[in-house]
């Protein structure tokens, strides 16, 4: 086998989970990153230590650098983008034009490969959420669903809009493609810009009968464990029925309420803290469940990691890593 494989985004959370599991397999691997989301860290440094790993650092605007990378690969999976609140309602006019450009040039560099088997691009169930607010959506959702614009002038639809011009981009772009919509991965080295790592650190550092904010209670959403994210991302590379599909990426059920998530984080760190609903967050869709028929029939089924257990392993890696050390992980 030994086929060379890149990552963009590769320093990242779902990267580094999905190099590790590639690692399993006969491949060789690049990972291309820019840091740009932190330094390198303990996770990072152990990946490294392996020999069929190679990173780069490079800012995947600049097309001369993104050219030089190599041109004997026969997968990429582009990961990187802009993402995170702080940076769409900062600057949407930068998610735009930045993921669009990285596109382009990701695009440019699978061109020039010697025997490109397939590109796989990392979209997001945000595509979904204009379909939702305007017309409403079948739940569980799937990926032949009309997609709808939300109001342009949020600054959320900035990422949305780039994932789905990226999304067109490989359909025109003559390249083998698969595309792949992500509903809510979690799991450890995931940061702290999301629900279940920031609810485990709020509990953590509590007392019992402290009061803990919780922002849209009621919205629900089906968690993916990173682990089970990877294999289907690795499951969609190696099987030919994926070539030029849209497929989800994710679990269909549970659907469970964001408050029935925050209440599990704190049942498994050990506090009895009072909830404290307060308003929905500007944007979030009500629900979000993928339909995963279409991925199954194509790279089969197979047991998930259930909410506990992932929780409990996130936990585990947020205390030993975070919590409870001075050391900040690149996540």
């Amino acid at each position: 086998m030994n086929e060379r494989i890149l990552i963009t985004g590769g320093a990242g959370f779902i990267g580094l989970h999905l190099a590790n599991h590639l690692l399993d397999s006969d491949y060789s691997l690049v990972l291309v990153d820019d840091y740009s989301r932190g330094v390198s860290d303990h996770d990072l440094n152990k990946t490294l230590k392996n020999e069929r790993v190679t990173i780069i650092n490079c800012d995947l605007r600049h097309r001369e650098s993104v050219l030089k990378i190599g041109d004997d690969f026969s997968v990429i999976f582009h990961l990187a983008a802009i993402v995170g609140v702080s940076n769409v309602s900062r600057d949407p006019i930068r998610v735009l034009t930045d993921n669009v450009e990285i596109m382009t040039n990701v695009i440019r560099l699978g061109e020039i490969q010697k025997n490109l088997r397939r590109l796989l691009f990392s979209s997001t169930s945000e595509v979904y959420a204009g379909t939702l607010e305007k017309v409403g959506i079948e739940i569980p959702t799937p990926e032949s669903t009309f997609l709808a614009l939300p109001d342009l002038k949020r600054p959320r639809t900035s990422y949305m809009l780039s994932k789905i011009y990226g999304e067109a981009m490989c359909h025109h772009a003559g390249l083998p493609f698969t595309v792949f919509r992500p509903h809510n991965v979690y799991g450890p080295r995931m940061g702290m810009s999301h629900v279940i790592p920031q609810q485990l650190k709020k509990a953590h550092f509590s007392v019992d009968g402290q009061q803990i904010d919780i922002y849209s209670p009621e919205h629900t959403r089906c968690f993916c464990y990173i682990d089970d994210a990877v294999k289907m991302m690795k499951k969609m590379m190696e099987n030919e029925m994926s070539n030029g599909k849209t497929l989800n990426l994710g679990v269909e059920n549970p659907e469970l309420s964001i408050k029935e998530v925050v209440n599990e984080c704190h049942k498994i760190v050990g506090r009895n803290l009072i909830p404290n609903y307060r308003e929905t967050t500007a944007g979030s869709p009500v629900r979000r469940a993928p339909d995963m028929s279409e991925t199954e029939r194509i790279i089969g089924n197979s047991e998930h990691i259930g909410i506990n257990e992932g929780i409990v392993r996130t936990y585990a890696w947020y205390r030993e890593n975070v919590f409870d050390t001075n050391n900040i992980s690149a996540m």
